[in-house]
């Protein structure tokens, strides 16, 4: 009887064991995945753990489940950490579903080095799903052992002892149960727009996520927890989500069905970090929560405007060496396929911003498209002045209101917090606006709301405070320029992030329209340098292949004067780095103003040394432009390779556990 009350387990793969509770993945470590352990490899063959049949394989080739013959324990072995979202590239199976396998037959290899250049973690994890049922107890064996070592003893509790006995263990569990109360209770079939999964979750995109009872799904045996993330309703079920989902759709039918979309999609909600007790941490927390919806809001035209920025450097210098006349269409063509990802830039984080916080992406496409209306940016940029208020111009009206329209091309802070606004507004509205209905009034409600709350609030609200930093920015420079130019240097790409920086472009551009030059243009084009030599400085430390494949075409693009790919997608988003080419910008900005550069052109950074050629004869503009030029490379270069990024940031990213919002795997 003791025999068949034994358990053993062997590792699948040759390595350090540790402890379940050190696997750097809260849906793991917690124990929510069952008892187990973690092992971090030397090698990449990997080892049936068990004995009995392949009873899940993962379309991405990450995970692989096994069920024993004799106690039915299922067994996830999941290889890699997060490794969900390459695709199942790096691996290699040797078994399909189905398949009878031996302990010790060799079902797979996953290639280390691809993984750790794709900035993920080789950490694999190996759990009894069903040990809640099936185990009294499972006793780990830390430490190195080799693939196919028993590694982990344990024994059948009571009940599933007896029922092995008396020959009354279940084969095979049951989903049907259960699909139907996850139907019902996230509002019945009707409430459900389409459904997907991944390697532990049910991926629903329901109608209206207010109907679902999340307490009474969370609760359902067989059920891990719930998460919303990224407009969708995530049921977390664990190793048996492929059985659950086949419950499912055998109760709702094929057509709410996406194969393409599970294929595809990958483990994106982050666990939320311990909320702070304290106000220094509140302000801290909420400071880091916005960087990351900004920089999350970013990344996905974060190539695009790499892209955009060294084309618009290439267009700079065949306008600079007369190759092309800037009233020639070939401008014209070039400059709208340069310039459209920045000029619609509203639309496309109006969309990705959505998808972080929780909104309709289309609605707040619509918005940023409201933002961008040809009609409104003429009226911004018309110069129109009806009155004036607390220094702003009042250049329109709203149903007799007085209104400032500003611009908001280039501009991406008002739709991330109209994003914000979409996501508290949309379950609202749902609750609000009758069933049949919703379709036409929620995006009607929504639309103009947010828009009038950006157009007619948090436009004005921001060129107030843009036009008294600017008004205290020329203040500041008429008394000491390299002062000015220190903290303007320091400071200007912050402003950038908040859409604070506007009211000087018209400083600038009234100064160059007027004397011919622009002595403050000279010091935000030391800001750019900065940028660009802090992403450079990552570009050759880093050997993550996917930091490098940003890095590179980002320096290049901060050199070409738009920083924009460097700066939301590498500096600010690993924080330190924002810091160091803010202090090289402060340095830059420095030497700008104490050696009195001037500069005669919008363009800057360093494709627009030209700008600093003065037209009425060289001058020390032009040398001034390089030294300053170069000591902000050097700095920001110098104290990000020393103290501002490590690939340990990239590659750990320290993760909670908290209700509601589990980390995926």
């Amino acid at each position: 009887m003791a025999k068949m009350q034994a358990v053993t387990i062997t590792t699948p793969i040759t390595g350090e064991v540790i402890p379940l509770n050190q696997v750097d993945d809260p849906v793991f470590s917690t124990g929510m995945m069952g008892l187990g352990f973690g092992v971090q490899p030397t090698s990449g063959q990997v080892l049936a753990p068990v004995s009995g049949t392949v009873t899940m394989i993962a379309a991405t080739k990450h995970a692989l489940g096994f069920t024993t013959p004799d106690n039915h324990l299922e067994v996830l072995v999941h290889l890699g950490i997060d490794t969900v979202a390459l695709g199942g590239a790096p691996f290699t199976l040797n078994v399909e579903a189905g398949d009878t396998v031996q302990a010790g037959d060799v079902v797979a290899t996953m290639d280390l080095d691809a993984i750790k250049a794709s900035n993920k973690q080789t950490t694999v994890v190996l759990a009894v799903t069903n040990a809640t049922d099936k185990l009294a107890h499972l006793d780990v064996t830390p430490g190195k052992a080799t693939a196919g070592q028993t590694v982990a003893k344990g024994r059948l509790n009571a009940a599933t002892f007896n029922a092995k006995r008396q020959g009354r263990l279940k084969p095979v569990d049951h989903y049907d149960e259960l699909a139907t109360a996850i139907v019902e209770n996230v509002g019945g079939v009707e409430n459900i727009n389409s459904l997907i999964h991944c390697i532990t979750r049910l991926r629903f995109y329901l109608k209206d996520e207010s109907l679902a009872n999340d307490d009474v799904i969370a609760d359902l045996k067989g059920v891990i927890d719930v998460a919303k993330a990224g407009g969708q309703y995530q049921v977390v079920i664990g190793a048996a989500v492929t059985d659950v989902y086949d419950a499912v759709v055998k109760l709702i039918g094929p057509e709410y069905t996406n194969d393409a979309a599970t294929a595809k999609v990958v483990a994106d909600t982050n666990a939320a970090a311990q909320q702070p007790t304290t106000f220094g941490g509140k302000i801290k927390h909420g400071f880091s929560s916005l960087i990351g919806v900004i920089t999350g809001s970013m990344i996905p035209v974060i190539g695009l405007l790499a892209a955009s920025g060294i084309l618009k450097g290439i267009l700079a210098l065949l306008t600079t060496y007369k190759l092309v006349s800037a009233t020639a269409s070939t401008y014209v063509i070039i400059n709208a396929m340069s310039d459209s990802v920045f000029y619609f830039l509203p639309i496309f984080v109006g969309f990705t911003a959505a998808k972080k916080l929780g909104a309709d992406p289309v609605i707040m496409g619509i918005v940023g498209g409201v933002l961008t209306y040809p009609s409104l940016v003429s009226i911004a940029a018309s110069g129109k002045t009806i009155s004036t208020f607390m220094g702003m111009s009042i250049n329109a009206s709203f149903f007799g209101l007085p209104v400032h329209l500003a611009s908001y091309t280039y501009s991406i802070f008002p739709m991330i917090a109209g994003a914000w606004l979409a996501s508290k507004l949309e379950p609202w509205l749902k609750r609000v606006i009758p069933t049949v209905l919703r379709m036409i009034f929620l995006p009607l409600f929504e639309v103009v709301i947010v828009s009038g709350v950006i157009l007619l609030f948090l436009g004005p609200i921001i060129t107030v405070l843009s036009t008294g930093l600017a008004n205290l920015i020329v203040t500041v420079y008429n008394l000491s320029p390299a002062i000015s130019g220190l903290l303007i240097g320091g400071f200007y790409q912050v402003l950038v992030i908040f859409g604070l920086h506007w009211a000087v472009i018209p400083i600038v551009a009234n100064d160059i329209a007027t004397t011919g030059h622009s002595y403050l243009n000279a010091i935000v084009s030391a800001t750019m340098v900065a940028q660009g030599g802090a992403v450079l400085a990552i570009a050759l430390k880093s050997k993550l292949a996917n930091i490098q494949e940003l890095a590179w075409p980002a320096t290049i693009s901060a050199f070409a004067g738009v920083t924009e790919p460097a700066m939301y997608g590498i500096n600010l988003k690993y924080g330190r780095a924002f810091i160091t080419a803010s202090i090289g910008a402060a340095v830059g900005g420095f030497l700008t103003g104490l050696m009195h550069v001037n500069m005669w052109g919008f363009t800057g950074s360093l494709i627009g040394f030209t700008s600093f050629v003065n037209p009425k004869g060289m001058d020390f503009s032009f040398t001034g432009f390089w030294i300053a030029s170069i000591a902000t490379i050097v700095v920001s270069f110098t104290l990000t390779w020393l103290f501002g990024f490590k690939d340990e940031d990239a590659q750990t990213v320290k993760r909670a556990p908290k209700k509601r919002h589990l980390g995926a795997a």
